[in-house]
């Protein structure tokens, strides 16, 4: 039986961790040292206190940076921590409309779309065709219209009006 493989490390490679032979050097204060041995980056680091750390893998060769690795991962969380809490999840708010709606409950729709898009959440209008109302299909698009010019000042249309079945649908997003 061989043995599992370890699991891959998360973060960057530390110490004796990079596999380079030599890498870029720059030290505590920040200033560049050229390329220099992996092995006496090491034992500058070492001697200085702190840890290698690995900052561009990919380049050629390698830039690694003499600093405290806890306090690098701390700060790397709390940047990311930051990061999460200002990220905004756009929502999709869908409105339902007839084709013979009246024109109070156009109102009420008109001002809750409002909300939605004061709260950045992109509108998705449903406008449902029962029955008969199929043979009037140019009813549906012209109120759809009607939504569009008296939202254009908030919002901007992300699809037009295009049928799925017997319902026509438009979706808005916020200006």
């Amino acid at each position: 039986m061989k043995a599992a493989m370890p699991a891959p490390k998360d973060g960057p490679r530390v110490n004796e961790e990079i596999r380079s032979r030599e890498v870029q050097l720059i030290d505590a204060t920040g200033d560049n040292k050229g390329v220099v041995a992996t092995e006496t980056a090491i034992g500058l680091a070492q001697a200085a206190g702190l840890d290698l750390v690995e900052i561009a893998p990919n380049s050629t060769p390698p830039v690694a940076k003499i600093l405290d690795y806890g306090k690098y991962k701390f700060q790397a969380q709390k940047k990311a921590a930051e990061a999460r809490k200002k990220q905004k999840v756009v929502e999709i708010k869908e409105i339902k409309l007839r084709p013979m709606i009246d024109d109070h409950d156009y109102q009420v729709k008109m001002r809750s779309m409002q909300r939605f898009f004061e709260e950045g959440d992109k509108v998705k209008i449903t406008l449902r065709f029962r029955g008969r109302e199929m043979a009037h299909q140019e009813l549906g698009y012209k109120l759809l219209q009607r939504v569009k010019e008296d939202t254009d000042k908030i919002s901007k249309v992300e699809s037009e009006p295009r049928f799925e079945g017997r319902q026509m649908v438009m979706l808005l997003a916020p200006r």
